[in-house]
């Protein structure tokens, strides 16, 4: 097997459903591995809970932005193979807009496809004749959002991200052999996607003293059709006529996302410590996919629902910063650690496809120079486990880089 990267992933299991979900955090919650469900920050935007924007600072604009690099290792058959590229992750923004209400607004991704892979063998056994399989695919859908959290009583807060996705997606299965007069059959593999998607979210503080606090937060997002119609299209190619013959299969509205589930809690001590854990969970297994098979003795491109699998994600993390307000560089730091196990959302070929397990660290640095000393600098290292028996074993390592900027913008201005 013989593997090239693309941008935003390299993984050849980008072939399968909408391709690799993104993790759709930012780079604080990065560190500690996507946490993130209970946490409140009002130097940070934290768009996985819309809830939370309602503990924005009233004076702050923040501007957060983010790239990442990484490096996969595959493993097959003892055989491994590297590769690595680099990714511009997510622009988002956040302010106070009025008493307890905060808006968020940004770009990021919802999932990447990007693999190019091909596998050879003798054709029932005679090694007279090789065949070749090409797989290759590109794209990914895109998410541009806009988001309101409002704090309606001390210590609750709701909120809701609205979003708009887009993006499309090309599949290539190519089939060639050693013998030129061969007859070929090719798949391709196409869809665009203009949709809406939305989230919820709520979050609850109880303080049980002044220096012990306990955050409950919750999500949900509404699963729904896509306004896309993926297409398949056939060709077949006899060297003696040297015309391919080509038919196309479609189905409309025949891409879905799923209905999420958020549940997590965080427990924050004399604003030193945040230790937090994060349940989500996706309802894919009720979801339909297309996907091209035979019926007796005809092709037919059609929906399955044994496709998917719903898929569980558990986290824990958490943030050590000795002062955030300490004059000593090193006393404003924060350190962060974070751990992750996810289950598949689809299947290969009847199987259930790779876990993962991943674990982070990272660093907040603040950024002090004359005219600021609020913004921070997120860095962070990630290791991510993805592994199927019987299928490719990939470890990849990914640094991720995010600048927040906090300017004060909204400072009543007083002149004597």
């Amino acid at each position: 097997m013989s593997v090239f990267a693309q941008s935003g992933t390299n993984s050849p299991y980008s072939q399968y459903g909408l391709g690799v979900l993104s993790d759709q955090t930012s780079g604080f919650n990065r560190g500690m591995n996507g946490l993130g469900l209970g946490f409140r920050e009002s130097n940070q935007v934290n768009f996985i809970n819309p809830a939370s924007y309602s503990s924005m600072d009233s004076l702050m604009f923040l501007f957060d932005a983010g790239l990442s690099g990484q490096i996969t290792s595959f493993t097959e058959n003892e055989k491994t193979l590297n590769a690595n590229n680099a990714d511009f992750e997510y622009v988002v923004a956040g302010f106070r807009a009025f008493k307890h209400v905060g808006v968020s607004f940004g770009i990021l991704p919802y999932t990447n496809i990007g693999y190019n892979y091909s596998v050879s063998d003798y054709l029932d056994g005679d090694r007279n004749m090789v065949y070749t399989n090409s797989y290759s695919g590109s794209g990914g859908i895109h998410q541009v959002y806009f988001g309101l959290g409002w704090e309606f009583l001390k210590g609750m807060s709701v909120g809701a991200n609205v979003s708009y996705l887009w993006g499309d997606y090309e599949r290539a299965v190519i089939n060639s052999y050693s013998d030129s007069w061969a007859k070929t059959l090719s798949k391709y593999y196409t869809a665009t996607v203009n949709s809406y998607k939305i989230d919820l979210g709520a979050q609850y503080v109880h303080a049980f003293d002044k220096n012990n606090e306990l955050t409950l937060g919750v999500t949900y997002g509404l699963g729904h059709k896509l306004n896309a119609t993926p297409r398949c299209d056939v060709v077949s190619t006899d060297p003696s006529t040297s015309t391919p013959d080509t038919t196309s299969y479609s189905v409309k509205k025949g891409l879905a996302i799923p209905t999420t589930l958020g549940v997590g809690l965080m427990w924050k001590h004399k604003n030193q410590w945040k230790l937090g854990i994060d349940y989500n969970y996706q309802k894919w297994g009720s979801i339909e996919y297309p996907v091209y098979t035979t019926v007796g003795n005809t092709p037919v491109y059609q929906l399955s629902d044994d496709y998917y699998d719903d898929r569980h994600k558990i986290t824990v993390g958490g943030e050590f910063c000795k002062n955030a307000y300490s004059r000593n560089f090193f006393n404003r730091v924060r350190f962060r650690a974070g751990a992750s196990y996810a289950t598949p959302y689809y299947k290969v070929n009847g199987q259930d496809g790779p876990k993962e397990i991943s674990v982070s660290a990272g660093f907040g640095i603040p950024i002090m120079n004359g005219y600021n000393n609020r913004s921070i600098l997120n860095i962070s290292g990630q290791w991510v486990r993805s592994e199927a028996t019987g299928l490719i074993k990939e470890n990849t390592f990914r640094i991720n880089i995010g600048l927040t900027f906090n300017e004060r913008w909204f400072m009543k201005w007083k002149v004597e």
